[in-house]
């Protein structure tokens, strides 16, 4: 074993134990989740409280890269070393939905399509892929903007994240998407790859402006307006009223972008609903019972 794999391993062990001293004793699923600045994540919340409803014992825990001084070169380590620790799985959030997508040994249809994982399940020590995300915004969006205009949208980021909101919107028929990047050709490859699987018209887009002016609605699915990252992904004079404004953004709950929307009378759709209806997605994933989606809303909000 490498010394950074021995590091890896490590520092798991402390977390499981850690975990281990402040939840109760019996506990027969360990999950969890990776990513950056994932302190304020209420994931942890609604999948314990969940299997405790559902008479499941379950242990899911942060494994935060940046509280563990981790460089993103250990994800293969980490991948590796979880079902050693005894992890049934665990779900990926930022900046590692893509960058696990290789270290499997498996993906689902809609991962392979999406090109991005969120959920990760082992059997042994095989690894199979899943992306809940999409199908999670999906279900907010048909709950919370039910009535609005799919003509043409603007959508910010072309991550993992991303990935699987342009296949939502392409599910439910959007017309038109154009996706904005700071790495503009990470999102010519998403139009590109996205065009294959649909009807609609997917393009990068550079002009924002000329872009935001033409849009029925925007989605923001860049790290922009997490409380790690805050701010706006673009300029808010461009917002108009007439914008319907989508985030996948929970935490806080109430971004810059979402309060400057509502200020203005836009319609809006917090990150909440995608946040919780991937989890119940993922849970089914983990523990093999279905989760309630009122139940996991209040979950959600009791861990507030």
């Amino acid at each position: 074993m490498s010394d950074q794999a021995s590091s890896v391993v490590g520092l798991l062990q402390e977390a499981v134990a850690a975990s281990a001293q402040t939840r109760p004793a019996g506990e027969s699923l360990l999950v969890g989740l990776i990513g950056r600045g994932i302190q304020s994540s209420r994931s942890p919340a609604m999948h314990e409280r969940e299997a405790t409803r559902l008479g499941i014992g379950c242990s899911y825990i942060l494994l935060d890269f940046d509280r563990l001084d981790l460089p993103d070169e250990a994800l293969p380590a980490v991948v590796a070393a979880a079902p050693q620790l005894g992890f049934r799985g665990f779900n990926v959030t930022h900046p590692f939905k893509q960058q696990i997508v290789p270290l499997l040994d498996a993906l689902s249809p809609a991962a392979a399509a999406i090109g991005a994982v969120n959920t990760v399940v082992y059997a042994g020590a095989r690894t199979s892929g899943h992306n809940t995300d999409s199908w999670g915004f999906a279900e907010s969006f048909r709950q919370g903007l039910p009535a609005v205009r799919l003509d043409r949208v603007v959508q910010f980021g072309a991550g993992g994240a991303g990935a699987a909101v342009v296949h939502a919107l392409v599910q439910m028929e959007a017309a038109e998407i154009a996706i904005v990047d700071v790495d503009a050709e990470r999102a010519r490859a998403l139009a590109e790859r996205m065009r294959l699987l649909s009807d609609s018209s997917i393009d990068c887009a550079t002009d924002i402006e000329t872009s935001l002016a033409m849009a029925d609605g925007i989605v923001n699915t860049t790290p922009v307006g997490m409380t790690k990252y805050p701010g706006l992904p673009f300029a808010v004079e461009l917002l108009q009223p007439r914008h319907w404004v989508a985030e996948v953004v929970y935490f806080p709950a109430e971004t810059e972008l979402l309060r400057r929307a509502r200020a203005l009378g836009c319609h809006t759709l917090a990150g909440s609903g995608m946040a919780i209806a991937q989890a119940a997605r993922a849970f089914e994933l983990f523990t093999g019972r279905a989760a309630d989606l009122r139940a996991m809303a209040a979950h959600f909000e009791a861990a507030a």
